[in-house]
């Protein structure tokens, strides 16, 4: 059976290593309530690869 409710699943993905060219991707999955937060996501969550906090933008 299906949720009821708002929550929704969004992935984030990261602007920086997106920019750099460098190979592979850094993605994050959560959800976000699309009643209260219509726009989309950004957050800062660690990049591996560039072994640093980055902004990671929601993607559809």
């Amino acid at each position: 059976m299906a949720k009821k409710g708002n929550r929704v699943q969004v992935i984030l993905e990261c602007t920086e290593h997106k920019a750099s060219g460098m190979p592979g991707m850094s993605r994050y999955i959560t959800t976000k309530n699309k009643k209260n937060t219509s726009e989309r996501l950004e957050l800062k969550k660690f990049n591996n690869v560039l072994r640093k906090v980055t902004v990671h933008k929601e993607i559809k």
